[in-house]
């Protein structure tokens, strides 16, 4: 399946010359967002050999944390192999307050790990940098993200899927308004825009800092792709680059 929604996504994005330094991709099920994390995915595939280094955020759905939650383990598993869990040196910690360790976080949170058979597929090896983000501002996750953000060897990923459970015109709308505020840098979403508003809203903090532009690849709603229409979730793929 990630072969084949990756075979689609090269076609789609072929004429989009973009380098990514970041990217905001959903994490559904694949059957629903699948083709539209798929995008972000294929220029990612153009980084192959440079990118070693994978900072990866994304909202907490099944256990709370105040701050941004590290796994306590030395790699992240899936049937395409093994991901190296880099170690964040004690004395960046103790800088930001904000990082913390938790097992109990991880270890039913899907909005980090949905995207590693993706990161297998397009990249040579890599180490991965995992956070759970929870109850945290924007301000304490764009410094989390400044601190890690590395040089052309690291791409920074926030997962994020955005409105839940609207009817299909209704999502259309606001999940409008909210990619035209991401493509603005607006980094004041709410949860009620995107579940891993958190996530986004530092990273786009970030992105004005270090002189990214965001580009929209694609938006839909699971309506448009394995869902009925009657209460949908809305997908976006965008890439940040200079």
């Amino acid at each position: 399946m990630i072969a084949a929604l990756l075979d689609d996504a090269r076609a789609r994005v072929a004429d989009i010359d973009l380098a990514p330094t970041g990217l905001i991709l959903p994490h559904a099920g694949y059957i629903y967002s699948g083709s539209t994390a798929a995008l972000g995915y294929a220029l990612l595939e153009r980084l192959r050999g440079r990118i070693t280094r994978v900072v990866l955020l994304g909202p907490c759905h099944r256990v709370y944390t105040d701050g941004l939650a590290l796994p306590d383990a030395g790699a992240f598993e899936t049937p395409l192999g093994s991901v190296p869990v880099l170690e964040v040196p004690a004395e960046l910690r103790r800088a930001l307050p904000q990082l913390r360790v938790s097992a109990l976080v991880h270890a039913e949170e899907h909005s980090l790990e949905v995207h590693l058979p993706f990161l297998q597929s397009v990249l040579d090896d890599f180490s991965l940098l995992p956070l759970a983000v929870g109850g945290v501002t924007a301000s304490e996750v764009a410094a989390v993200i400044d601190a890690l953000w590395g040089g052309p060897e690291t791409v920074i990923i926030a997962s994020s899927d955005l409105s839940h459970y609207l009817p299909y015109d209704r999502a259309n709308v606001v999940d409008a308004r909210t990619v035209h505020q991401i493509l603005r840098l607006d980094a004041t979403l709410t949860h009620d825009q995107a579940c891993g508003a958190d996530p986004v809203n530092g990273l786009l903090l970030s992105s004005r800092r270090h002189g990214l532009s965001p580009h929209l690849l694609d938006r839909c709603t699971s309506g448009d792709t394995a869902g009925d229409k009657e209460r949908v979730v809305g997908y976006a793929a965008l890439a940040l680059a200079s």
